[in-house]
């Protein structure tokens, strides 16, 4: 179980402090806290949550802004069109979504229950999102770029889920909206930047010209960065029932890593399935919408584009950008209203889809706009409320293993989005 270790000793005289030297620490520890709290720190620390939201999602959203053409038999000599009447590429964008989320998912379960050790972490995430741009963009093989995407899936997933469980450590939780707005950002930059540059480069050399971001993303977390400065001491996991896991909290702060064992970490599962399975329902219906029937739904957009679905990728970001951004204002406790209306517009994209009946590319960008309102919303407010609600002493457990809703989700609409769009092929054009 976890026991909260008080840090302020106006309310420690009622807690046990196991020793001496500990008591020593914890009390180091509270005046070293005073630094994260400097205006030039809180800047610093805003400021490289939100870049680092942004790198860590660009990669994960360029896979899939150019999943179209990573597919097309320009880019891969070997790819096959399906006979008929619609430009339907034989592997679905699905595709891309499984190999972009399904290693994402599996370490987004398995990263809770360890150490957090960020840093040895983080050297990580940046070694294979460099691995991922370079094997795409050189790839000649079906495999080298479904391994390039593997390589970007796991350092999204594994970036994701140790920086949001790094919130629990800083007091402003501004930092949460700053991380939410700086992945939605990601999903505009990457989106357009991708539009835009393929216009004057090509999708090998614009993929070469991204390996930028992961070098920014590594100025920014040991240069940018002002880290609190934790307890780590027996940072190992004990065994359950060994001993009480003690956890220093200090002003509704943890100062110490949780030492929680598997079980106990385990038990702490259900009560987070509140915030889990509403954020898993939002995006099931909105990667299934992105990944089986954009791509199905064939208006004239913009000079030099191709694909409305390059088009409406760019529209749906923007709308994941404004909600993830309003998360210091606009707050939703109830996740669950924003599922509801996501299932309608599975409804509506399902029926365009198929009849075409909007007859216009830009009323069909409206209701993508507010395809990514909706998802957006749900995630930032998702970890709003965990970082509200659940107590200090579980929370860096808690942001971290959520995290898994919105990659269950999404992996489920891959496999529903491949079966779908093999159906719908099959149908005459509108």
């Amino acid at each position: 179980m976890y026991q909260a270790l008080p840090c302020d000793p106006k309310r420690a005289s009622g807690a046990p402090i196991p020793n001496s030297a500990s008591a020593a620490s914890t009390s180091a520890l509270v005046g070293s806290a005073s630094h994260l709290s400097t205006p030039s720190a809180r800047r610093r620390i805003l400021s490289a949550y939100w870049i680092l939201g942004l790198c860590n999602n660009y990669g994960y959203v360029i896979m899939l802004s150019a999943a179209t053409t990573i597919l097309d038999s320009s880019f891969l000599p070997d790819a096959q069109k399906i006979p008929g009447p619609r430009e339907c590429n034989e592997l679905s964008t699905g595709a891309i979504l499984l190999a972009d989320i399904l290693p994402s998912l599996f370490i987004k379960f398995i990263s809770p229950f360890f150490p957090l050790w960020i840093h040895t972490r983080m050297s990580a995430v940046i070694v294979l999102n460099l691995a991922g741009f370079v094997l795409v963009a050189m790839a000649q093989q079906l495999w080298v770029v479904l391994t390039g995407v593997v390589c970007m899936s796991i350092a999204s997933g594994l970036g994701e889920v140790s920086l949001l469980a790094y919130t629990a450590f800083f007091k402003d939780k501004t930092v949460i909206t700053m991380w939410s707005s700086g992945t939605g950002g990601a999903g505009v930059l990457g989106a357009a930047s991708f539009l835009l540059l393929k216009l004057v480069l090509s999708p090998r050399d614009t993929l070469l010209v991204m390996t930028v971001v992961p070098f920014i993303m590594a100025l920014t977390f040991w240069v940018l960065m002002v880290h609190p400065r934790l307890d780590s001491a027996d940072d190992e996991p004990v065994a359950s029932g060994e001993k009480p896991v003690i956890v220093k909290v200090h002003d509704d702060v943890p100062v110490s890593a949780t030492r929680a064992s598997f079980v106990d970490k385990l038990r702490d599962v259900p009560p987070l399935l509140k915030y889990i399975v509403p954020l898993t329902l939002v995006y099931f219906f909105e990667y299934f919408i992105n990944q089986g029937l954009y791509e199905l739904i064939h208006y004239p957009t913009l000079p030099g584009v191709t694909h409305a679905y390059e088009v409406f990728q760019v529209v749906y970001q923007v709308g994941v950008f404004i909600s993830r951004s309003s998360g210091s204002y606009i707050h939703i406790q109830k996740i669950w209203i924003l599922s509801a209306l996501q299932g309608v517009n599975v409804i509506y994209f399902t029926l365009e889809a198929i009849y075409g009946f909007s007859s216009s590319a830009w009323v069909v960008a409206a209701m993508v706009l507010l395809e990514g309102l909706l998802g957006g919303g749900a995630y930032v407010n998702t970890y709003f409320y965990i970082s509200k609600e659940v107590a200090p002493e579980k929370r860096e457990f808690s942001m971290a293993m959520s995290s898994v809703g919105d990659a269950i989700g999404i992996s489920a609409s891959a496999i529903a989005a491949i079966a779908v769009h093999n159906k719908l092929c099959e149908l005459p054009l509108y």
